[in-house]
């Protein structure tokens, strides 16, 4: 009888944590994975997308639609806060000051992104510090707290992290985490990435970035690692250009382009002249800024009207379905990006209006997410450079990085994209016809996050096994 119950006991223990393996990714190998939400997905914020008409009342410079999130739990107990993944800056901040926000759809966005509050976690400490960070569009007056930080869907905490509690904001309807280059680079102390180093998370300061397309609404960002299965051909070295040398001085993710091509629907590619320069990789930007006359080219080229009065290119909604590509060339590789992915369509009172998703700029070039989002990019702070390729998603296959990988000879699994066969119905990035890297239509943010790490076939067999044993066991005891 004993030998039974515990018997019983063992195999109940078994049938558990199998099942609850589909809840948590529990890290073997040093790294760690987190989804990267659209804020289209309307799964994932269902609040802000209740009433349209709202939506659709935004002024387009300052719309938080098209954004890039990841989920963190901080403090204890865990409170979960969604921020904006944003390679172009350096601090982790939260806490946007919603009411300051012009538009109802914002405000929702920005309530429904989460709050922490330091004085409910019984591990925060809070520092006398402040700062003002100013950014593109808006700006955030922080309060610098510690406090221990989770990666939502993994076992990762981050004990002891510094960051940012707003304590006013301009223009902000998230909370930020940067993951720019941090501790004696650009700030005196350590910063997410820095952390996940220092805590032994990670081997080293180095991540692999996947926007995901327009139509799969999901990425994913792995910190210690990358996906092979989430590019076509071999990641290829791209320098970061030095401080001294890059446009604004600052530290950033700087690389040189060698050229820039359009492929319009007829086949004949066609190279824009002078279009060698540095270019500057930012997530937490929407939109991609040229140089004004290559800017007003492409406009052309892809017959969009003279630019507005907040600085868009109207384009008519059919160029989405167009099979056509801009061509950004890199020392080993050419990004090719759909034109479906560079039109930014949005919701109006009139109905559905497209712009470009470029703008001119003659402060410098920025490839935001319009361009990324058809890049595999692997930033690499520990030797410098970042490494490039033409996204492609086919499933998963992910794998460490270590000290000795050379990630300029890492090859994907996916086949090249078919860009010529695109339309509205067709995404040519996602070659495995998958709607999304995780939750699918109908599913929450949540149910989503539960099927990504799923037992597999042998964790199924042996739930089956452990199961049908269990039942002869509690048979015994009766």
């Amino acid at each position: 009888m004993l030998f039974s119950l515990l018997s019983f006991i063992y195999l109940h223990d078994l049938v558990a944590r199998y099942a609850d393996a589909s809840f948590v990714e529990r890290r073997v190998d040093r790294y760690v994975k987190l989804p990267v939400l659209h804020s289209t997905d309307q799964q994932a914020f269902p609040s802000t997308y209740e009433h349209k008409r709202a939506a659709a009342s935004i002024p387009l410079a300052r719309r938080a639609d098209v954004a890039y999130y990841a989920k963190l739990n901080i403090g204890t107990p865990p409170q979960p806060v969604y921020v904006q993944l944003d390679t172009g800056s350096f601090e982790l901040w939260v806490n946007p000051d919603c009411k300051t926000l012009e538009s109802t759809f914002d405000e929702r966005f920005c309530n429904a992104v989460g709050h922490y509050n330091p004085s409910q976690s019984s591990s925060a400490v809070g520092l006398s510090l402040t700062k003002t960070l100013k950014y593109g569009i808006g700006s955030a007056n922080i309060q610098y707290v510690v406090d221990n930080i989770g990666l939502a869907g993994t076992d990762t905490l981050l004990q002891d992290v510094q960051f940012g509690v707003a304590l006013d904001t301009v223009d902000e309807f998230s909370g930020i985490l940067g993951i720019g280059h941090g501790e004696n680079v650009t700030i005196r102390y350590k910063n997410l990435i820095d952390q996940l180093a220092d805590q032994r998370i990670t081997l080293t300061k180095a991540f692999s970035l996947a926007l995901g397309s327009k139509s799969e609404q999901e990425g994913v960002i792995i910190f210690g690692g990358l996906d092979t299965s989430k590019f076509t051909g071999t990641l290829r070295t791209q320098p970061i250009i030095p401080a001294e040398n890059a446009p604004d001085g600052v530290p950033r993710y700087w690389i040189g382009m060698q050229s820039l091509s359009i492929t319009p629907p007829s086949g004949n590619t066609r190279q824009y002249p002078n279009t060698s320069m540095a270019v500057f990789l930012d997530s937490g930007a929407t939109i991609t800024l040229l140089p004004t006359r290559l800017a007003n080219a492409i406009a052309a080229d892809l017959g969009a009207g003279t630019i507005d009065a907040d600085g868009f290119y109207p384009v008519d909604c059919k160029v989405n379905n167009q099979p056509g590509t801009l061509n950004f060339a890199f020392n080993g590789v050419t990004i090719r990006v759909p034109y479906r992915e560079v039109v930014r369509e949005v919701e109006t009172i009139l109905g559905p209006q497209c712009y470009l998703g470029i703008s001119p700029s003659e402060e410098f070039v920025l490839l935001g997410d319009t361009i990324l989002r058809s890049v595999y990019t692997v930033f690499d702070q520990t030797n410098n450079a970042v490494h490039m390729a033409q996204y492609s998603n086919c499933g998963s296959s992910e794998k460490e990085i270590a000290i000795s990988t050379d990630l300029g000879s890492v090859k994907g699994d996916c086949e090249a994209p078919n860009f010529q066969a695109a339309d509205a119905n067709t995404d040519p990035l996602d070659t495995d016809g998958n709607q999304g890297a995780g939750a699918g239509p109908g599913e929450s943010l949540e149910s989503g996050a539960a099927t990504r790490n799923s037992p597999g076939l042998d964790g199924w067999l042996m739930i089956c096994v452990a199961s049908y044993a269990m039942y002869i066991v509690s048979m015994s005891l009766v």
